[in-house]
């Protein structure tokens, strides 16, 4: 997203206030929603309002009483009405704050996010220009635990090597597509004509398909850059990696198991396989081997911080590109084995399949 000062009034809705509304489905996230709100409540809005619906999805914990505290009239706290039949949780949860959202655009926002002063500004400037459709973008992603350094940063990874950018922004074709749950803004008209999360309302990737239905129903999708606008930490130990990770893999490929496996291949043969003939001929003595197999290693290593670098990670998470690409290997088969019968899928205490 650009940096630019806030919008004139007349920039983006021929002369009325624009209005956003800023959406945020949670639950149990009493540990989230407090920082996540102070955030928002933060944020420049000169030439423009916006509302803050928060959505508490049946939580276990003090959510719904701790977003209700802070007190701003602009926040506005929901309850979540008991899970239909055939709908997933955070779908859901979107669509019944859609459903009672005002603004022209809609900002779907996960508790897990940090704004910082001028994000909501540059958003809508960037959501003027493009007029409609989905504007979205990985936040810059904070990590604590082994395992959340290994894989977190493999999202950046995963699009550098295998989408052309710009065509997420140019083609209609829908298979040309990235999104991030965590921040997706929407305007209402391409909402209402792409079906919404009503149409997605079985889809275990929900931010994924919202973008993909967008694209299919006419409207332009932005994948941008927002790591200088958010910042947020997905998960918060291994376990929580694993089933995040476990539940979206095999869903996100569309469930083809042989383009899994093809992928796992390439991916041991491009990240892992150079490092162990590396240590192979360093040991039998195999210099030119050893010196062949060990520029590939650093190919790798490069690669990994040319994405590792645009997502503000840590410089030294690139030369464990191997382990990050065992781990997810494990999570992959992980997540197709979730797929089987009578298997599933464990999420904030629901069982998905």
């Amino acid at each position: 997203m650009q940096t630019n000062p806030p919008i004139p009034a007349s920039s983006a809705n021929q002369g009325t206030t624009p209005y956003l509304s800023v959406l945020i489905p949670a639950r149990d996230e009493a540990n989230n929603i407090v920082p996540c709100l102070s955030s928002v409540l933060a944020c420049s809005s000169e030439g423009w309002d916006f509302e803050v619906l928060v959505l508490d999805d049946r939580s276990n914990d003090q959510t719904g009483e701790l977003a209700s505290a802070t007190g701003d009239h602009r926040v506005h706290v929901l309850a979540g009405r008991e899970l239909p039949q055939g709908w997933l949780g955070k779908s859901h949860a979107c669509a019944q704050l859609a459903q009672a959202a005002k603004g022209q655009w809609l900002l779907f926002l996960d508790a897990d996010i940090r704004l910082r002063p001028k994000a909501l500004a540059a958003a809508l400037i960037t959501a003027a220009d493009q007029q409609s459709g989905l504007v979205t973008g990985f936040p810059c992603q904070q990590t604590g635990t082994w395992l959340e350094k290994l894989i977190v940063p493999l999202m950046n990874f995963s699009i550098l090597c295998h989408l052309p950018i710009p065509l997420v922004r140019d083609s209609l074709d829908s298979r040309f597509v990235a999104a991030h749950g965590g921040f997706m803004l929407i305007h209402r008209d391409s909402y209402t004509r792409c079906g919404g999360h009503v149409g997605i309302r079985s889809e275990l990737v929900d931010d994924m398909a919202l973008a993909r239905a967008v694209k299919r129903s006419g409207d332009p999708v932005s994948l941008v850059n927002i790591v200088d606008h958010t910042v947020m930490r997905m998960y918060h130990n291994a376990g929580e990696v694993w089933n995040g990770y476990r539940k979206n893999i095999y869903d996100g490929l569309g469930r083809r198991p042989l383009l899994l496996l093809s992928l796992l291949i390439i991916y041991s043969m491009l990240y892992v396989l150079p490092l162990t003939l590396f240590i192979s001929a360093s040991l039998t003595g195999q210099g030119t081997a050893a010196a062949w197999a060990m520029f590939a290693v650093l190919v790798g290593i490069g690669i990994k911080r040319i994405s590792d670098a645009s997502g503000k990670q840590e410089v030294w998470l690139c030369v464990l590109i191997p382990a990050s690409i065992i781990c997810l290997i494990a999570i992959a088969i992980s997540s197709w084995w979730g797929s089987l019968p009578g298997q599933g899928y464990e999420w904030k205490g629901r069982h998905y399949r």
